[in-house]
């Protein structure tokens, strides 16, 4: 059944598209416009791109790129040079309707479209594909300052000439063409920057330049721009370890031990963005971009861990239990571990292209792109452990907080004295501290070639057809170390804490003994003792990519009857090849051995996309196509954990392991969308429009975690030990690994208006609203049939809300979003990939501007931005938990950006 739905979507498009290509002149309609008007237009549009700023500049520019485009797509565009509408890109991105983010260490970085993770969406600068510096594909949003992007265009459907599409939607963030405007501009923008959390406030800065100049009357063109941010984000943790039954007490959970921490991050970044464009006659245009980011991000982390039922903790007097949950209990023999981490995290980007466009003709045009997007992380988790001194226990008393979303502590001992503290392994982890080394290297190169042959008359306004070929690497290493102070062979060993008593106030402990982790690992404290693991080998891996797509498709511009009929019919062939190398461990060999595998396969994408104007400036919209999002790249990784398994088998002992799928092959989805939307003007000429769609993708294909037969015939498998009775009779087994599975659908509606009010009463002019709201269903299950936990960045609902001012110099703007609970996906123990059930959000901002009119200060601009208005905490929750237990915390407080801009 699954199989007839994919074929009766590719006849049903190629089809179509036969059927336009045959017939085209037989419905030949004459042009409304010459080339020249045309080219006049455009020309006004580009203008007026430079000219309209701010606010409504921005919603106008953005409305435009909406309406135009033959896809349904969502757009925002900068308030004006250097200056998108928030502080960071994917802050503006999540108020799109179907969109929203996830937050990391209080920051926008993760876009979810659709109810899909970053995972299942592309990212592209200027149209290309970009490296990332995760383990996956999905980019990290603060790489890019907004303060260097013009503008950001959301594809939700595709079109066949849109390669490295991604199965929930494509990212198009774009930089300024310098020949779009008139004349020179520069622009400086400074902001001073304060992050306040409780009663402490931290501070810093941040500085762009930008440069837009024309030369050769207008045939050469440059665009510089410049972009300095050193911000802190200080915060707090406080986490459960998990819930197990209370002794003594049938029914009731208790929490089984916990972590509380103090993050003391900054983040320092310098981005540059260059474009030189020139145009030296109508045969030839090149542009070549460049742009570079370098991301330091340091994360000083201290805090308490320590278990109670988990641990050596003994419950003490009678607990205090609401429902099914132990809400105020008090344990002796607890064992605390004082731990000072160093989380430094090193990126560098770097994205270059040269485009070439040739016009042999009024009709021919070539395309010959050539690009290249490079990434390099640079990743360390450095701890250090410290206990109680003299006994090494203490008691804590341990107390759910009225809000239900955290617990609070006081414990025996008083942490904040250095002398009740030394450097031990208190918690018995066999090591008085770990390090880990993490690198990531991601390179993209791409060569694309397209063609485009125009009419002037007929059905097709032109067809478009090109072939793009991409190679990607991408490794992963990890090196990691126990840090003993004498020999890990010997416990107990301990040496007088060197640091001192600072402040900490959060979640009952005042004060905290600390010491730099960074300082003692360079004072020769420890002993670095390397660890091999399984789990540590299968963190090292690499893998190396070849994409081939071709394309060809056919460009709508035509009429039915009275009303204008524009979109394209398209399809894509895909061809993949992909190797993977990484190291597959057994027993006596917990270093691993290296092994390789690969595959290679094809896929055919068609598309559609039809905009039907029904009425003036009303659309109905449809798209149907296939979509394609490839396998996440650590699930990609060869190598595997190989062991005896005495009862899995009723035939006797077989091999049994656990590891990625170098043969995965991608996500595809039959997908089809509904839109509907109307466009009007106020009698000022502010612009608005109202939306409704629906969109439904039935899954062909789908990854999961399955446990198959496997012969591991070729592999190192160790040889019987000497009297061994156990050993496999044959290299036939099992293996549990990530597998193409079948079935599932995620549909949705959204909505979408954005109203000048002077629309409802003239008096209004310049007030407005923006609001958006998706409502998203899955019966998808992500861990196999039967399962029942929701995809990552799915959330029911999700609403956005932005009123706006706009007056005489004064811009105002008030923006909350909302999106209801949620799974979501960040780096968990050993910097791995983990699932968590993330709680429902309300984030909030305002922004203030002034700018000045004509006279001596004319192009000067004012404002004040502040976000996370109401300190809007990120809580975790354990899934199908009927008590709502609360797992983490994280507080990261309110940020204030003041500062002013000079265009000139």
């Amino acid at each position: 059944m699954v199989e007839l739905k994919k074929n009766l979507l590719s006849v049903a498009l190629l089809t179509a598209l036969s059927m336009v290509a045959a017939p085209v002149y037989a419905q030949a309609a004459d042009q409304d416009k010459t080339d020249a008007e045309k080219k006049k237009e455009e020309e006004a549009k580009a203008l007026d791109t430079v000219v309209v700023t701010g606010i409504r500049g921005s919603i106008e520019r953005s409305i435009e790129a909406k309406q135009d485009a033959d896809s349904i797509v969502e757009a925002i565009s900068a308030e004006d040079i250097g200056k998108l509408p928030d502080s960071s890109i994917a802050e503006s991105i999540a108020r799109l309707p179907g969109l929203t983010a996830q937050r990391e260490r209080g920051r926008a970085t993760q876009i979810n479209i659709r109810g899909l993770s970053g995972d299942f969406a592309t990212t592209t600068l200027n149209g290309r594909e970009q490296a990332s510096t995760s383990d996956n594909r999905g980019v990290e949003f603060d790489q890019y300052p907004s303060e260097l992007m013009s503008s950001v265009l959301i594809y939700k459907t595709p079109d066949a000439s849109l390669v490295g599409q991604g199965l929930s939607g494509t990212v198009d963030l774009r930089t300024i063409r310098p020949l779009d405007y008139s004349e020179r501009v520069m622009n400086v923008n400074a902001r001073y920057d304060i992050n306040k959390i409780r009663d402490q406030k931290e501070h810093g800065n941040r500085v762009t330049f930008s440069y837009v100049d024309q030369f050769m009357d207008n045939r050469l063109g440059l665009m510089v721009g410049l972009s300095h941010m050193d911000s802190p984000q200080p915060g707090y943790q406080n986490e459960a370890w998990g819930y197990t039954d209370l002794p003594g007490y049938s029914g009731v959970q208790v929490m089984g031990g916990g972590k509380l921490y103090r993050f003391d991050n900054n983040h320092k970044r310098n981005g540059i963005a260059a474009t030189l464009q020139f145009k030296p006659n109508d045969f030839y245009e090149g542009t070549l971009d460049v742009f570079h980011s370098k991301f330091e991000k340091t994360e000083i982390k201290t805090g308490v861990e320590f278990g109670t039922v988990w641990g050596s903790g003994t419950l003490s007097g009678t607990p205090t239990i609401t429902g099914s949950t132990a809400t105020n209990t008090s344990w002796t023999g607890v064992l605390p571990v004082i731990r000072m981490d160093s989380n430094p995290i090193d990126d560098k980007l770097t994205s270059l292209g040269w485009n070439n466009k040739f016009h042999f003709n009024e009709q021919w045009t070539m395309t010959l792109d050539l690009s290249s997007s490079k990434v390099d992380r640079d990743f360390r988790v450095l701890e250090a452990y410290a206990g109680v001194y003299p006994g090494g226990t203490t008691t804590a008393n341990v107390v759910l907080d009225g809000s239900g979303d955290f617990n609070n502590y006081v414990f025996g001992t008083d942490f904040g004295n250095p002398s009740n503290i030394r450097l031990v392994d208190a918690g018995g982890w066999g090591q008085d501290g770990y390090l880990k080394d993490f690198n990531i290297s991601d390179s993209v190169k791409a060569l694309r070639l397209d063609f485009l042959r125009e009419f002037d008359e007929g059905f097709l306004d032109s067809l478009e057809f090109g072939a793009n070929f991409t190679s990607r690497s991408k490794e992963k290493s990890s090196r990691e170390a126990k840090l003993c102070i004498v020999d890990c062979a010997t416990p107990g060993a301990s040496l007088a804490f060197p640091g001192s008593s600072q402040a900490f106030n959060f979640g009952g402990i005042g004060n905290l003994a600390t010491v730099d982790a960074n300082d003692l690992l360079n004072s020769g404290v420890y002993n670095l003792s390397g660890n091999y693991h399984a789990d540590i080998a299968a963190k090292n891996w690499g893998i190396d990519e070849d994409l081939t797509t071709i394309y060809v498709q056919g460009n709508i511009d035509t009429d039915l009857g009275q009303m204008p009929l524009r979109g394209n019919l398209g399809v894509q062939y895909v061809r993949a090849k992909q190797n993977s190398e990484g190291y597959s461990t057994f027993a006596g060999n917990p270093g691993g051995t290296l092994v390789s595998k690969g595959t290679s396969y094809g896929n055919v994408l068609p598309s559609m996309n039809l905009s039907l104007e029904f009425a003036s400036e009303a659309y109905v919209r449809f798209a149907a196509a296939r979509q394609m999002a490839r396998p996440r790249m650590d699930q990609l990784k060869a190598g595997m954990d190989v062991g005896i398994c005495n009862d899995c088998s009723s035939s006797g002992p077989i091999w049994s392991g656990g590891g990625g799928n170098p043969t995965l092959k991608p996500w595809l989805a039959n997908a089809y969308d509904l839109s509907f939307e109307k466009y009007f003007s106020s009698k000022a000429g502010n612009k608005g429009y109202v939306s409704l769609a629906y969109f439904y993708k039935d899954l062909s294909t789908y990854i999961y975690n399955q446990t198959v037969s496997f012969d591991y015939a070729g592999y190192p498998l160790p040889a019987p030990t000497t009297g061994q009775t156990n050993y496999p009779a044959s290299t036939s087994g099992r293996i549990t690994q990530p597998t193409n599975g079948e079935g599932g659908n995620i549909r949705g509606y959204e909505f979408a208006a954005q109203l000048p009010l002077d629309i409802l009463w003239a008096p209004l002019s310049g007030l407005g609203l923006q609001a958006t709201y998706s409502d998203t269903d899955s019966s998808i299950h992500p861990n196999g049939p039967g399962t029942t936990e929701p995809l990552p960045g799915l959330s029911k609902y999700v609403s956005n809300i932005t009123a706006y001012y706009e007056r005489h110099g004064f811009s105002l703007r008030y923006s909350r979003r909302t999106r209801s609970a949620f799974r979501g996906e960040t780096k968990g123990f050993g910097a791995d990939l983990q699932v968590i059930d993330i709680k429902p959000e309300v984030v909030q901002d305002a922004q203030v501007n002034y700018s000045f009119g004509p006279g001596v200060l004319e192009g000067l601009s004012l404002y004040l931005q502040v976000s996370n208005i109401g300190d809007e905490p990120f809580g975790t929750y354990n899934s199908g938990d009927a008590a709502n237990r609360p797992v983490s915390f994280f507080e990261y407080g309110r940020t204030t950006l003041l500062g002013f801009s000079y265009k000139f």
